[in-house]
């Protein structure tokens, strides 16, 4: 069961579908708006009344920024700055410091294997479902000897007036729970292609060898150097933006997704919500097949014909296939974190869909511990920030593009939308908060924005790799900014926040803190677009996806979701240079990415921000 392939006139219709509710002009962004007052955030500690968080899916932070040059008095970690690239893309002075090695697993997984030596030359990446090119082939666009480490994606569409463009599709690198903590392996960040070689996007009881149609697509990168994503570009000259802000969960968008709304990791439950044993075939197990190097005996997806799957993890429990490895590993680091798994919970770490379906009704679910070919996660008890917001009177809504407005049947990307998980708020009118992303606009227009939004764009304008692209989530970030802008009353009082979901498998050469048993996973990009924002500013304090929650708390004086969710870490101590915080596991509340002191705007500021 893969959640992301699709027929060649999905594509097509879902752009058609987006475009009635969402009007892109692609026209070279313009960002002297000005603001005004107001907003309906009553009770905020900032001068923030609303706050838009929308996250688009699957790009490191060196995938889209790789290339960035910050603007002056700034300092970034990137590929470009670490030598690694030159700016016109090609190998640097230190591109062996990105070499992919290979290694060896035969008996036991390992997060940190033994390595050897890669070859001289990345295998050609592949299609693998990528829209518009023939599937699971060799890349034809690249050469079949690409040196061994980051090389530049195809480049973005043809131009039109030197701004409008749409990108080309490229395939979809492995982006699972076991194989992504191989692929950092411990922070040497050097086996993301001998990962996509050896398991790919799962073992889905095929029985090796089998190809797994990834190649070296995992060591792409978009080149803003080069003229790729102007427009996120263009946003980070001019706001505020993170270089060490990380994905929370090893692994897919599912599990992080779910994590955006709770701070903490889904389980299996029985009907009444208790913990309980996942179904037997569905319990990973990355240890190696006999005979194999890293084929993991039970991992990926299962269909109805086959009884296999691999997404429930019982990390309190060592003896179980591959997490006494993990745990060694977090006492290995230097902040020892505790792994943060409860007795007897499986928790799920990779994409399985929702028990509810978008209208709140309930679709069949694997009943604990017999083998099971439904793929659902049971209804979810964990508190989310949608009910400490509900709690304490803070409006909110979950705009999801392609919510169906009570279909009985899934939204586009129901795992997209971690309300859609969770008892509290699909068995109640609660459910009436989950609205679709023309329901964004037409909240907007009148006025009536709530005052912490949750927008999921149209799965075509998402950014996803092979079925979209970053050009696309450009477009819907443009629009969406110029949108709120045109309301003055609620543009001086807002922050809108730019993230993905996960890295999508991609490299990145950043720092990754072990925070516990799931994570943290790879940098991601964070773009905060506020008047508020200080301008240029790239923000070296680390964080993840907690961190926009601990910001929602802070900025309404809310308490934390539960005694075990990740908003209770505390805010990192850093010396001003420095990526690693001293008092790990520790993740900031992105309040240092804001100037608080700023003004009023009037025709002589720049969004709030007084000209030099």
């Amino acid at each position: 069961m893969d959640f992301r392939r699709r027929d060649k006139n999905w594509f097509r219709a879902a752009l058609v579908s987006a475009g009635a509710s969402m009007a892109v002009t692609l026209t070279a962004p313009a960002f002297a708006w000005h603001g005004g007052g107001g907003g309906d955030g009553s009770g905020a500690t900032t001068p923030i009344e609303h706050v838009i968080v929308v996250v688009g899916e699957n790009h490191t932070y060196d995938n889209v920024y790789g290339g960035y040059v910050p603007v002056k008095g700034q300092t970034v970690w990137n590929l470009l700055s670490e030598g690694i690239i030159k700016a016109d893309g090609s190998p640097g002075p230190n591109f062996a410091n990105a070499f992919q090695n290979d290694a060896t697993v035969s008996t036991t997984y390992s997060p940190t294997p033994p390595t050897s030596a890669g070859p001289a030359n990345l295998q050609q990446p592949d299609t693998t479902y990528a829209y518009g090119v023939a599937g699971d082939v060799p890349d034809s666009r690249y050469a079949a000897a690409i040196p061994n480490g980051p090389f530049p994606l195809v480049k973005h569409g043809s131009a039109k007036n030197g701004a409008d463009y749409f990108g080309s599709f490229t395939g979809d690198p492995v982006h699972r729970f076991f194989q992504m903590y191989q692929q950092i392996d411990g922070g040497k960040n050097d086996l993301f292609q001998w990962v996509g070689q050896t398991i790919g996007t799962g073992s889905n009881g095929i029985t090796p060898p089998f190809d797994t149609h990834q190649g070296g697509v995992a060591m792409g990168f978009y080149n803003m150097s080069q003229g790729d994503a102007p427009i996120f570009k263009a946003l980070a000259d001019h706001y505020a933006t993170s270089d060490n802000y990380h994905q929370a969960v090893m692994g897919g968008t599912g599990a992080n997704f779910i994590f955006i709304g709770t701070a903490d990791f889904a389980y299996f439950t029985d009907s009444s919500g208790n913990p309980a044993a996942a179904p037997s075939n569905q319990v990973e197990n990355p240890d190696p097949a006999s005979g194999t190097n890293n084929w993991y005996t039970n991992d990926g997806y299962g269909s109805a014909s086959v009884s296999y799957a691999g997404s429930y993890v019982n990390c309190a429990d060592t003896t179980q296939p591959g997490v006494a490895a993990i745990v060694a590993y977090l006492n290995s680091q230097p902040n020892k974190p505790k792994p943060n798994c409860d007795p007897n919970h499986y928790y799920l770490v990779n994409n399985y869909s929702p028990a509810y379906a978008a209208n709140g009704s309930l679709l069949s679910f694997p009943a604990p511990s017999a083998a099971s070919t439904i793929y659902r996660i049971p209804p979810q008890v964990l508190p989310t920030i949608a009910d400490s917001l509900q709690a304490h009177g803070i409006s909110w809504k979950y705009y999801i593009g392609g919510e169906n407005g009570g279909n009985p049947t899934d939204s586009w990307c129901s795992i997209c939308n971690p309300l859609q998980f969770t008892r509290s708020i699909m068995t109640t009118t609660l459910r009436n908060n989950i609205q679709d992303v023309s329901d964004f606009y037409n909240d907007l227009k009148a006025e009536n924005l709530p005052a912490v939004s949750f927008v999921r764009p149209y799965e075509a304008y998402a950014g996803h790799p092979a079925d979209s692209d970053p050009s696309y989530y450009e477009a819907f970030a443009k629009q969406l900014v110029a949108a709120v802008k045109k309301h003055s009353q609620i543009w001086a009082h807002t922050a809108i926040i730019f993230t993905e979901d996960e890295g999508g498998g991609y490299y990145d050469s950043g720092y990754v803190q072990a925070l516990d048993f799931f994570g943290d996973g790879t940098r991601i990009p964070l773009i905060v677009v506020s008047p508020f924002s200080k301008e240029g500013f790239v923000d070296h304090t680390y964080y993840d996806h907690a961190s926009i929650l601990k910001f929602i708390e802070a900025n309404w004086s809310l308490p934390t979701l539960s005694k075990r969710s990740r908003d209770n870490l505390p805010n990192p101590v850093q010396t001003s240079n420095s990526y690693v915080p001293t008092n790990g596991p520790a993740i900031g509340d992105l309040m240092n990415m804001f100037d608080f002191t700023k003004h009023g705007d009037d025709g002589d500021q720049h969004d709030g921000h007084k000209k030099s």
